[in-house]
């Protein structure tokens, strides 16, 4: 079936969304609140599921171009020894590809120039919605891809699911010298993560307890193995970025409304924000983004072809994110113990 949509966010749910659709023949337009697309240079990590969702969507080459792979990585303590492996290999054994890690603005790069080649999808910056019954007028559905603080979600499903902090906050950079080690290194109560974006330049996150400042964190950092504090010491701290780590609670009950006057149907953040700590945001942005159109396009045309179309997808994306999130959320806590020994030697135990 095709049909109107209008999608809120344009975030990368938001955007590899409006590709799906528009690719599967709906007529879309994409409204975001912000004056402009947010460009900040956070690495994300691309699981080879979430790589053939972008190879459906046609974008797929386009994130090759500038992502590299991820291999090799461990879990250390702060002195520097390893203490096990991050599964990279058996992902890539099992995948027949590896792990890619690729800097934000590249992939928005890519998808924003493959839903510009189009030619015919309207993204309009600067519009807050309100009213989501008055947007959905003359439309045949609703999409909300606008983030952990969803106008959409909030004004389908109520303000029960909102935006729930954890304690602690996290600290991203990209420094301009390559690491000679990647993975992450867990102390008590904070932890710090290397991996490569591009040749020459290493993305590192770091957390801490929620009252640290940035003339704080080196500090903090100060005594741990090479090259953590040489990568601090690299980048400038006026371009690091502070976020108060936050996972949506609880879970919806449904990412979709099938009433009859504005269906909706929410993806990325705006359906499970997750804490980073597996690294999955926005592959399960991502796997939204495919799954929806490809439910829209295996039913018939009409109301209830919509609504039938987002229970399917509804039962193809809930439980599955929600598991991530929880175990990513489970992850950050056994992460950020003050219980180090403990968990040191639970982490000993993990396949090599």
């Amino acid at each position: 079936m095709t049909g109107t949509a209008t999608v809120v966010g344009a975030g990368i749910g938001g955007l590899a969304t409006a590709i799906g659709l528009r690719r599967a023949g709906w007529s879309v337009t994409v409204l975001e609140r912000r004056t402009e697309l947010e460009r900040y240079g956070a690495a994300f990590g691309i699981h080879p599921t979430a790589q053939s969702a972008l190879d459906r969507l046609g974008v797929g080459d386009a994130l090759r171009e500038h992502a590299v792979p991820y291999r090799d990585a461990h879990i250390r303590t702060p002195d520097g020894t390893s203490i096990a492996r991050l599964p990279l290999e058996r992902i890539e054994r099992k995948a027949g590809r590896p792990e890619l890690l690729i800097s934000r603005p590249y992939l928005l790069d890519a998808l924003l120039a493959g839903l510009g080649a189009f030619g015919d999808v309207p993204i309009k910056l600067g519009e807050r919605v309100t009213d989501v019954d008055a947007l959905a007028a003359g439309q045949d559905l609703v999409i909300g891809a606008d983030g952990i603080r969803s106008a959409v979600r909030t004004a389908r499903f109520g303000d029960r699911s909102g935006p729930r902090e954890v304690g602690t906050v996290a600290w991203i950079g990209i420094a301009d010298i390559e690491s000679p080690v990647h993975g992450e290194t867990w102390g008590s109560g904070r932890f710090f993560g290397l991996t490569p974006v591009e040749p020459g330049r290493t993305n590192w996150y770091a957390t801490a307890p929620e009252a640290t400042t940035a003339d704080e964190l080196r500090g903090l950092f100060a005594g741990w193995h090479d090259p953590i504090p040489r990568i601090l010491a690299a980048t400038d701290p006026a371009t690091w970025i502070r976020y108060e780590m936050r996972h949506l609670h609880p879970a919806l009950p449904s990412f979709v409304s099938t009433a009859p006057v504005a269906p909706v149907a929410l993806v990325g953040d705006a359906a499970h924000a997750m804490t980073p700590n597996l690294g999955q945001g926005a592959c399960t942005a991502i796997l939204d983004a495919d799954a929806l159109p490809r439910a829209l396009t295996a039913t018939p045309p009409g109301p209830a072809g919509v609504a039938g179309a987002l229970r399917a997808y509804d039962r193809e994306r809930r439980r599955s994110a929600q598991r991530t999130a929880f175990a990513s959320r489970t992850l950050h806590r056994f992460m950020s113990t003050e219980r180090t020994r403990l968990r040191d030697a639970a982490v000993r135990l993990l396949p090599g």
